[in-house]
């Protein structure tokens, strides 16, 4: 993958100054959108010089950028940990707990809702950001990204063959949950969960066609 940063942050200090910068910026996109977004404000509400920015990111595609990678590797660090405890029975409780995970982390992490894993949309609910789409990895589409990290994490609970053939039903897979999960957050801001329900089957059913 492409760096999303300008330089990487070396001493603790900038570590800190780093993750505030993401806070804030996750926080002004629930308050105020990423179109009125600026890296100005960011800057102050983190508390860092502006100059400290540009230290760190090229402009504020760069910041959200950076935010999109954090949800992601944030995202699958909740399915590490929870599958411990989930006594899994089956690739579809798999599924559900992804699900499940993305759809929590849609409610309650800031930000998350304009910015999941990479794609942009201008306030939640809405169109996308022209340029988004590759915001993980300027060479791949974030759905791409995505689903190459879901396998190697889950490939051990997959009862399938890895190849090409597994790789695209992954994909098509993200892609179809995406678009799903998408509407249900159209429909309700808070999920619709008659929708979710339906996003599930259809995973499971498209998959059981590729997996034992």
């Amino acid at each position: 993958m492409t760096s999303t940063l300008r330089r990487r942050p070396a001493q603790r200090r900038s570590v800190e100054r780093v993750e505030r910068m993401l806070d804030e910026c996750a926080l002004l996109l629930d308050e105020v959108g990423y179109e009125a977004l600026t890296t100005k404000e960011v800057a102050r509400r983190a508390e860092v010089p502006i100059g400290t920015f540009y230290q760190f990111f090229h402009d504020k595609q760069g910041l959200v950028r950076a935010l999109a990678r954090r949800n992601l590797e944030a995202f699958l660090q909740r399915i590490v940990e929870r599958i411990p405890e989930a006594a899994l029975g089956h690739w579809t409780d798999l599924v559900d707990l992804a699900i499940d995970e993305f759809v929590d982390m849609k409610r309650s992490t800031p930000g998350f809702a304009v910015v999941d894993f990479g794609e942009v949309l201008i306030a939640p609910g809405g169109p996308i950001v022209a340029g988004s789409r590759r915001a993980l990895d300027g060479t791949q589409e974030n759905n791409v990204v995505v689903a190459e990290r879901l396998r190697a994490l889950t490939m051990d609970f997959l009862d399938a063959p890895m190849g090409p053939g597994l790789d695209r039903a992954l994909l098509v897979a993200v892609e179809a949950a995406d678009a799903v999960l998408k509407l249900a957050f159209r429909a309700d801001p808070a999920g619709d969960p008659r929708l979710i329900a339906e996003c599930k089957q259809l995973v499971h059913r498209y998959l059981a066609g590729h997996l034992s």
